[in-house]
């Protein structure tokens, strides 16, 4: 099955190759936090991790020039190890929702997300690893992990420009 997006915004075309990195790490920000859901499998029968999880600015380090939305809540439906299923709402900075809707197999293969990016998953031990592709040549590769008390998710993670320079990134979540 593919991963699909569904009900969302129609998703912003990129003028240049800064513009594409935004929309890249926008993206990995919305499927990062819902990718270290599938490593709840893990841990238990039933995921832990189906409900709401803010995204934690003041504890988080993204990277430099990056839009920072006002907010951004994931509502988890479904995460097991065969399929994930979430939807994403982002209040922009200037006050306006985005929300999209994924459905996707956790197989660890490359899909289409949006036109001209993949991501794929993969479960190794308690750390969930995504990557996700973009059409001018950049990628953005993280890790993220639970904590022992499973009230916060942190995803670890570089962006890798097409010219190859990368920046390093911290997304914090909390369980609401």
């Amino acid at each position: 099955k593919v991963m699909t997006c569904e009900g969302g915004t129609e998703p912003h075309l990129a003028t240049g190759q800064e513009d594409t990195m935004h929309r890249l790490r926008g993206i990995t920000m919305v499927i990062g936090l819902c990718a270290a859901l599938l490593a709840s499998a893990a841990w238990a029968e039933s995921s832990l991790f189906v409900g709401r999880w803010r995204l934690n600015l003041a504890q988080s380090t993204l990277p430099p020039g990056e839009p920072v939305p006002k907010d951004l809540i994931c509502d988890i439906a479904r995460a097991d190890t065969t399929h994930v299923q979430w939807s994403v709402t982002v209040l922009t900075a200037e006050g306006a929702p985005h929300v999209e809707t994924f459905d996707t197999v956790a197989n660890g293969e490359l899909y289409p997300i949006s036109s001209g990016t993949t991501a794929s998953f993969r479960l190794t031990g308690d750390a969930l690893q995504a990557t996700f592709t973009g059409p001018a040549g950049q990628s953005d590769a993280q890790t993220c992990t639970v904590s022992a008390d499973r009230k916060q998710m942190i995803c670890r993670g570089v962006l890798t420009e097409g010219d190859g320079r990368t920046v390093n990134y911290v997304d914090v979540y909390d369980r609401l």
